[in-house]
């Protein structure tokens, strides 16, 4: 029997793992015990010994699911013999499917190489939340804005204790980027904030949390993806800043993270020349990765690559030379490359010819097996249906989205009074998110009316005013109407600087039914907003901290 099946107990006693073909690799106990890292580590070297170069190379590779099936993947397993997979919208439906999913994806692992997989997903909450399923929390923004870690930390417990029922053990969360430009087009809300300090504090406490309820999370995106102005999905940023400013804004967080013992930190498809002035996006750059991010901070841990299928990586080489690149640079997951064969070939090949050394390649692949032995993924049982079905989306669940998302309300604006509104006031709500807050008001015993003449205060909901001339239009009607007009701002609240002469002005950073639902309950008075602006807004008199109260 193949060692990777059974692992013997080590020195110290500790029982790591039982058959992967029996446990599935699916759901594992956050409770139980964990190898200490020299326990894991000689675990690894074993397990290491025993697999083939082939095989090496595929644990290097997290592939996009295919189907809703694990039938539907089982060549890319038996052809890849892959590190890990990654969930999207298509391969999900419902608590049953998902967790088939998971638990015949480990099966068919571990009668492949014996390795159970990393299955991830991105499931930062808020605008990227791949799940059909379960609590949906606000935007990282409207955590920023709350002030406070635990708020942070019930997100990252509340969602790794659904993705760990439904047998997803990697969470492609927290952000760790500082979002300094109003005008990125890709970060934004899904940043905490402006302030180094509270970005770290508030992705320290995520990434904690996800930790210890099981679930592997992944810091993102290294360098810094805050202060950019194209998307990497789309092209290659550009970020000109110089070595001292990037340290004060965008390193404290990435900073902290490394000295925590991060457990994976993803590499971000942006140009830094004064960090390398190669031309090469972070991801490929040798002087990012084992430069700065091993050798000068020290960090150890795994690497992962942002999605190789991603414009801002495949600029300047076909996607055989990205994935060889993103190795030598010091990578040790290749992410979502756009095929699969073509990365496998060129790694493989790349080995054989001693281009990339079997040392450079065993050090990725300790790193894979170790990280996944301390998370317990060797030891992990199956998904369990009936289980998850009470897990996911309970009603403690949702409840604690909806703290978070009352907790983050930010009120800006606030003239003569308008709010909250009075008893029996009429209210017009238009504009994004209008139904649900409209919803919303209705339950705390408003009447709300589609007439400009019958309402006595007008709410709008934005959602990128800033940038979108057909909503500041909208806002520009709405005060032409007569009514005070209040705006209930679902995306980055710089909506603001765009929007004059605005009788009330709320913050709520997110979109989702929580947030809309907590930004009624604040024009309602049934909440006090306490949030706090997690950033400056340019062009107006407002500054991270403020915020008013009732």
């Amino acid at each position: 029997m193949s060692l990777r099946r059974f692992l013997a107990p080590l020195a110290a006693g500790l029982l790591l793992t039982t058959a992967c073909g029996a446990a599935g690799g699916g759901q594992s106990d956050p409770g139980s015990p964990r190898p200490s890292e020299a326990d894991a580590a000689a675990a690894a070297a074993e397990l290491l010994a025993d697999m083939s170069v082939e095989e090496k190379v595929g644990q290097l590779l997290v592939l996009t699911a295919a189907g809703t099936t694990a039938e539907e993947n089982a060549e890319l397993i038996s052809e890849y013999h892959p590190g890990g997979f990654i969930y999207f919208p298509e391969n999900l439906t419902d608590v049953e499917q998902i967790t088939a999913l998971s638990n015949g994806l480990q099966e068919r692992a571990a009668d492949d190489s014996g390795i159970p997989l990393f299955l991830g997903v991105d499931q930062e909450q808020g605008l990227v939340a791949r799940l059909p399923v379960g609590a949906r929390f606000p935007d990282a923004m409207a955590v920023g804005a709350t002030r406070d870690p635990e708020a942070a930390a019930s997100l990252a417990s509340t969602t790794a204790a659904e993705l760990a029922a439904l047998g997803i053990n990697l969470d492609y969360a927290p952000v760790a980027d500082v979002n300094v430009n109003p005008d990125n087009p890709v970060i934004g809300i899904r940043s905490f904030g402006s302030d180094p300090e509270l970005v770290g504090e508030m992705a320290a406490a995520e990434a904690a949390a996800f930790a210890e309820a099981g679930v592997v999370p992944v810091i993102k995106h290294f360098p810094g993806h805050g202060d950019t102005d194209v998307d990497s999905h789309t092209g290659l940023p550009t970020v000109t800043k110089s070595r001292e400013e990037w340290e004060r804004v965008d390193l404290p967080p990435f900073q902290a993270a490394v000295e925590a013992g991060a457990d994976m930190i993803m590499t971000a498809h942006v140009f830094m020349p004064e960090l390398d002035d190669s031309g090469e996006p972070s991801t490929l750059s040798e002087n990012v990765i084992t430069g700065i991010l091993r050798d000068e901070l020290g960090y150890d841990g795994v690497v992962t690559t942002d999605a190789l299928n991603m414009e801002g990586v495949r600029q300047t080489h076909d996607d055989g030379e990205i994935a060889v690149r993103a190795v030598l640079a010091g990578a040790d997951q290749l992410l979502m490359p756009p095929d699969p064969r073509t990365a496998y070939d060129a790694v493989l090949a790349a080995v054989q010819e001693d281009r990339i050394t079997e040392e450079r390649l065993d050090e990725s692949v300790l790193r894979v097996l170790e990280l996944k032995l301390r998370r317990g993924l060797f030891d992990a049982g199956p998904a369990d249906a009936g289980q998850a079905a009470e897990v996911v989306g309970s009603a403690d669940h949702t409840a604690a989205a909806q703290q978070v998302a009352d907790a983050s309300v930010t009120l800006l604006r606030n003239e003569n009074g308008v709010l909250p509104l009075r008893e029996g006031a009429a209210v017009r709500v238009t504009g994004s998110g209008a139904d649900g807050i409209a919803a919303a008001l209705r339950d705390l015993g408003y009447r709300t009316t589609d007439s400009a003449a019958d309402a006595d205060v007008t709410v709008v909901g934005t959602n990128g005013a800033r940038g979108d001339a057909e909503q500041r239009a909208v806002v520009s009607d709405a005060r032409s109407g007569g009514t005070p007009v209040v705006v209930v701002a679902q995306g980055t609240p710089y909506d603001i600087a765009a929007l004059p002469g605005l009788d009330g002005y709320l913050a709520v950073y997110s979109s989702v039914d929580v947030s809309l639902t907590a930004a009624a309950r604040v024009l309602a008075g049934e909440v006090n907003p306490s949030g706090r602006l997690p950033v400056d807004i340019p062009d107006t008199d407002l500054a991270f901290g403020d915020g008013l109260g009732y």
